[in-house]
């Protein structure tokens, strides 16, 4: 199932919608919540709306193809909390990824959209669907997703070619007799909040050498990448023995791979759970994963898994169901420039789920498009990193999340440790506001019949280890 026409697919570049991102950051989001030029990174997501011109959407094509494209949602941040931290009020964010933010950044961008579409105010992206008070995209939209860096976890396991520096300290040939010692050789301090150097220290470049086969160049990171859909190396949602073996020994061309970048993500309870063994053998593909974090283990899922479950359930979660006739899809990705494998995008967003089926009507396993553009993020590691050089003091991530909507009211938001700047704990649960017809927050979500079906489907077929909050987490009203 495919949400976009191919027409609007050829509208736009990568590098088009990277720029668009990057200078929107720049230029819309305040100097509160970025992170220090000289010391800090952070990493950026967003979504893109695309639209036809009219006479393009009303079928008129003697003119050059356009679109306009719009940022309707921004979100920043590399942190996420502790289980120990996680509150039953409902009041802090659990996962302050740049991903995640810039989904619920989208999904306030939704709302609004549909309050617009309600009340016949302004044109609005939706219309009324079949069903009496439920309401669709309009036919002629389409939404591109856009991320700095490549999703943590296992989209981030990328295969290291035998030209190209190794990206991570060596492991050691005792690690099976010392596991707690080689696992903290592996990443250095501030790689257990977010890795974007996926698994090194220090952003390793990524070259190809002269009379490379151009077949290898899906694994390079900092090249264009705007290849079509790469059949993944996997079966199906799950996998047997063999396909959770470590990443493929060669690639197409010859090019012996020699090791992979590693994801700090680790593998959920219940996964078979990486070998890490030297070399390519550290990891097993294709696992979910939950996000590290500084003391306690999180119990959130990687962006990489987020990202498979919104291409099958929607980014509109459980709750805007109820106001939906079918899910709001994005039809494409695109990566900035850094670490990335085409191979590895479309196993982690797609080929975990392929073969998914039996889902509610509007639900589906989307063919979304996955790119990268050459543009380097100005406040990300890499970028941060080369501008320092061995300036003093040591790179941190920045410990604040940004979050952005296209809303007419309080369309920023930044929020430190899960909470907003400036706001005590007491006045957030003050200020809930909160609609009143079903008491919880766990009530209106499980009411999503339909979202939950698929969310059921989905688990059963594909994500059966996904880690699901305590019901006492989902009881605040």
């Amino acid at each position: 199932m495919v949400r976009g026409s191919a027409l609007t697919w050829a509208m736009w570049t990568a590098d088009e919608i990277a720029q668009m991102c990057y200078e929107h950051y720049r230029t819309r989001l305040p100097k509160q919540g970025k992170p220090d030029p000289n010391r800090e990174w952070t990493l950026l997501a967003a979504v893109v709306k695309i639209q036809p011109a009219a006479d393009q959407a009303h079928g008129i094509t003697n003119k050059p193809a356009q679109v306009t494209k719009e940022v309707v949602s921004m979100g920043t941040g590399t942190k996420c909390i502790g289980q120990s931290k996680m509150r039953k009020s409902g009041d802090i964010l659990n996962d302050s990824h740049a991903e995640v933010i810039a989904r619920r950044s989208f999904q306030r961008y939704l709302l609004h959209q549909l309050y617009l579409a309600a009340a016949l105010k302004e044109d609005s992206i939706f219309v009324p669907g079949t069903q009496r008070g439920l309401w669709k995209l309009r036919p002629d939209l389409s939404f591109v997703f856009f991320s700095s860096h490549t999703p943590c976890g296992d989209a981030s396991i990328i295969p290291m070619l035998e030209f190209e520096d190794q990206p991570c300290c060596p492991v050691r040939r005792d690690w099976s007799s010392k596991p707690s010692e080689a696992s903290g050789d592996l990443e250095a301090p501030e790689d257990t909040e977010r890795c974007e150097g996926l698994g090194s220290p220090v952003t390793k470049k990524m070259r190809l050498e002269p009379g490379t086969p151009d077949s290898v160049a899906q694994h390079q990171s900092f090249g264009h990448q705007e290849s079509g859909p790469v059949t993944p190396d996997v079966s199906g949602s799950h996998f047997t023995a063999q396909e959770q073996a470590p990443v493929t020994r060669m690639v197409p061309g010859g090019v012996k791979v020699v090791d992979v970048y590693r994801t700090g993500a680790k593998c959920v309870p219940g996964e078979a759970g990486d070998s890490r063994q030297p070399g390519a053998a550290y990891h097993q593909v294709g696992l979910l994963r939950v996000k590290p974090g500084r003391g306690d283990r999180t119990c959130s899922l990687s962006c990489s898994d987020k990202l498979a479950r919104w291409n099958v359930l929607g980014c509109q979660g459980a709750l805007l169901m109820h106001l939906l006739e079918e899910p709001v899809y994005v039809s494409a990705v695109v990566i900035g420039r850094c670490p990335y494998s085409q191979e590895a995008m479309h196993r982690a967003l797609t080929g975990r789920c392929r073969n998914v089926s039996a889902l509610p009507k509007g639900f589906g396993v989307q063919e979304v498009k996955i790119q990268q553009s050459g543009l380097l993020f100005e406040q990300g590691r890499s970028a941060v990193q080369a501008r320092r050089a061995d300036g003093p003091g040591r790179l941190a991530p920045c410990g604040a999340a940004i979050s952005w909507s296209a809303v007419p009211e309080q369309p920023l938001d930044v929020t430190a440790n899960g909470f907003p700047q400036g706001t005590t704990k007491k006045a957030i649960r003050c200020l809930q506001a909160r609609l009143r017809k079903l008491e919880t927050y766990h009530e209106y979500k499980e009411a999503a019949s339909a979202y939950q079906e698929a969310w059921s489907a989905l688990r059963k077929q594909a994500f059966g280890s996904w880690i699901r909050n305590p019901p006492d987490y989902h009881q605040f009203k």
